[in-house]
């Protein structure tokens, strides 16, 4: 399968967890809330330390970089779940996922900051499509 194929697979596994999360978020606070999920990242975890990542491949790591992925993980995983789950459980499903699906703007711009990566018509196009999507949904 190709990245295009699997970015779509993610897409549709990421449009569907956040049904399951206004869900859940129902009857409990976004703390709460992120407590019981982080469950399920817990499991993963285990399921990938037994059956996928070899020892060998998590010696070859270094330091850098898994400094840098633990600070992503927390930032992903707590720090920005938390003010997802806030804005979930008060706000719309349909407003707020979207906008706070628009991560890929500020990765656009840091992109091309930090790495130098080009600025092309289809990105510049994709980029006035999100402003403008966030600006109809506010």
């Amino acid at each position: 399968m190709d990245a295009f194929w699997w970015a779509v697979l993610t897409a549709c596994i990421w449009g569907i967890v956040p049904i399951l999360e206004k869900l859940g978020l129902a009857k409990i606070e976004p703390f709460t809330a992120l407590f019981y999920r982080s469950f399920g990242v817990l499991l993963g975890i285990i399921l990938l330390g037994l059956f996928v990542v070899k020892p060998e491949q998590m010696k070859a790591v270094d330091l850098r970089s898994v400094a840098l992925l633990i600070v992503a993980g927390f930032l992903a995983s707590v720090v920005a779940q938390v003010t997802f789950y806030h804005a979930l459980k008060i706000g719309p499903v349909s407003r707020v996922v979207p906008i706070s699906g628009t991560y890929p703007l500020i990765a656009f711009f840091l992109g091309v900051l930090i790495f130098r990566e080009a600025v092309t018509p289809a990105k510049l196009m994709g980029v006035l499509l999100v402003v403008s999507g966030i600006w109809l949904l506010r």
